[in-house]
Order: C-alpha cells, then structure tokens, then sequence
C-alpha cells in the first residue's frame, strides 16, 4: 500500500514556473508506476504525466510536453513535476498517484490504473 501527499502549489503568474512534490510512504513504493493527473472546476480529471518504477519511461499529454517535467528519487520515497512556462488553462488541482508495475503508455494515461492517490494540491495561474 503506498499513502501520498503532496505539496508544492501556488498562485503564478503566466509564463511563470512551479515545481510540485509528492512524498510516499510504503514498500512498493520503488516498483509503482507514477502518475500525476489534475482537475479543473466542471472538467474532468485528466492525464498529465506518468513514470515509471526505474525512472526509464515517461509519458505526457500534449498540452503539457516541453513544459512539464516528471521525475523520481525512490530513494527519497518522492515523485516530482516541473512545471514551466505556465499558462492559465494549467490552473487546476494536481493529484499524484500510485499504480502498478505494467508499463504500457495507453494504461499509464487511464485514472483507472491508479490505486492509490494523494489529496492534491491547487495550482493557480493568473491571466
């Protein structure tokens, strides 16, 4: 079982840069597949970035790739996300969540292969 918590939000200016942190305690922590997903109010929660248990493949949507940057440090128990030139359709509530072990990019994107979440934190981007 892994328990998540994140940190790191904030109010930012367009173009400005934020960087989240999500600490996790628990013993498969260093084989779960990683994932950060956000919400916005009336949307969907949505995909934002995955990685996995080695830190050797990641996956991104769209909208965020060459701005955002997803990366572990399983020894520090943590999984973090960089994120760059900031525009405000980012403004949303950022979860981390943990998965499972399987690496497939069309399973990594789905909120469905995710067991575990942390309570998110708000990222504000002012226009």
């Amino acid at each position: 079982q892994e328990q998540l918590v994140e940190s790191g939000g904030g109010l930012v200016q367009t173009g400005g840069s934020l960087r989240l942190s999500c600490a996790a305690s628990g013993r498969t922590f260093s084989t779960s597949i990683m994932g950060w997903f956000r919400q916005a109010p009336g949307k969907e929660r949505e995909f934002v970035a995955a990685i996995s248990w080695s830190g050797g493949s990641t996956s991104y949507a769209d909208s965020v790739k060459g701005r955002f940057t997803v990366s572990r440090d399983n020894a520090k128990n943590t999984v973090s996300l960089q994120m760059n030139t900031l525009k405000p359709e980012d403004t949303a509530v950022y979860y981390c969540a943990a998965g499972g072990t399987y690496w497939r990019n069309n399973y990594v994107r789905s909120s469905a292969e995710y067991r575990y979440w942390g309570q998110g934190t708000q990222v504000t981007v002012s226009s």
